[in-house]
């Protein structure tokens, strides 16, 4: 008897969730061999130093499982570095994991400390890891948006969002994708607002080497306050152009990170270790990461000089590698329709505002990212400046 194969059917967990925009606009621009200028990532090699410490790790014999949590030397110096930086001290033993990525960071934190029924504010637009972790927690991301024209926190809005569901706030700066940095001030206006409640944070800070214009990265780490409620969240791939080695940190008081390694421990259990010693002895100097905001800003100035004379409008771009920019004065089609124009026609991929928010944005807004080698900046602007 011949029986045909059979798929059972299953029921979406993400019923929403389709195939990211960064993995279409890529697979776009190498499509139609356009300058990618879309997924957030460099085209150019990390320090070969830190490459050279990875390669000694992995010669010395230190490729076998490390310490969930981490290993210990790579934790000690990410407490020295945050002392060093804002003033709080993090127990490198209770208080401080590596993990697989910023993003799986974010996603673990959140199915350890957010339950069925909680709520989750939300700032838009945000990245867009977000809302479906809080949805496979069981939980409902509640969407505050952002000023519409400068992109900063408007904390009546977020005053209004409080229940007494809500569980967790997720903030990002520098900010992913508009490029905000949040003030001192702002800061302190987010501890008075939470001071009364029993809301966590989830501080988002992978950009936090990327400020410009003498600007300061404002951790949630530097505040007694918030550090007391926070999970702080960040990136090597970031800071050290090697994205693709997918290693993060995480730093929280002791209770939450207990609960936080709860999850990290059956959902990666633990990250690779030569890269993890590699780190820890690259980190014992600072200059890379004290050099970054002036590696960067300079792309930055290339990258809005070549378009000021373009009919692109600039938005302020305060800190990360991303640029947003207006296309109302190109055209009035909607900014995903736009961007495939875009890589199709002039050959610069780019990421549409409307990936980051359920809603409209106010203006016609696409993202570039100048994270790129000069010659692919200006192979790009060549492009761009004829529209």
């Amino acid at each position: 008897m011949n029986f045909e194969p059979r798929t059972p059917a299953v029921v979406s967990r993400l019923p929403n969730v389709g195939t990211t925009i960064f993995t279409v606009m890529s697979a776009l621009a190498q499509q139609h061999g356009a300058v990618n200028l879309g997924q957030g990532f460099p085209d150019f090699e990390g320090d070969p130093a830190l490459v050279d410490a990875v390669t000694s790790a992995m010669k010395a014999g230190h490729n076998q499982y490390p310490p969930m949590t981490g290993v210990p030397a790579l934790r000690e110096v990410l407490s020295a570095k945050t002392l060093a930086l804002h003033g709080h001290r993090y127990d490198p033993v209770t208080e401080i994991t590596i993990t697989a990525g910023a993003t799986q960071a974010l996603l673990t934190a959140i199915l350890a400390l957010v339950h069925p029924g909680d709520e989750v504010i939300v700032l838009e637009p945000c990245y867009d890891s977000y809302v479906p972790a809080i949805e496979l927690a069981g939980a409902r991301a509640v969407r505050v948006p952002l000023n519409g024209t400068t992109f900063r926190p408007d904390f009546d809005r977020v005053r209004a969002a409080l229940s007494p569901r809500t569980r967790a706030m997720i903030i990002n700066t520098p900010h992913n994708p508009t490029g905000t940095v949040w003030t001192a001030e702002e800061r302190q206006m987010l501890a008075d607002l939470l001071r009364p409640t029993d809301v966590l944070l989830i501080s988002d800070e992978v950009y936090e080497h990327m400020v410009y214009d003498d600007r300061q990265h404002i951790s949630a780490s530097g505040h007694p306050e918030l550090a007391a409620r926070s999970v702080v969240v960040s990136s090597f791939g970031k800071t050290f152009h090697v994205t693709g080695w997918k290693v993060g940190q995480v730093m929280a008081p002791a209770a939450l990170m207990t609960e936080f390694r709860k999850v990290h421990q059956f959902n990666v259990f633990t990250v690779n270790t030569p890269m993890q010693i590699g780190l820890a002895s690259y980190l014992q100097q600072p200059e890379p990461y004290l050099n970054l905001p002036t590696f960067y800003q300079r792309k930055r100035d290339l990258f809005r000089a070549g378009l000021a004379g373009s009919r692109f409008e600039l938005l302020p771009c305060e800190g990360t590698y991303f640029q947003c920019v207006s296309y109302d004065a190109i055209s009035d089609m909607p900014d995903e329709a736009f961007c495939r124009w875009l890589t199709e026609h002039v050959g610069v991929a780019a990421i549409p505002m409307s990936a980051f928010q359920s809603t409209p944005a106010e203006r016609a807004t696409i993202r570039f990212c100048f994270a790129k080698q000069d010659a692919t900046l200006q192979a790009a602007l060549e492009r761009l400046v004829k529209l």
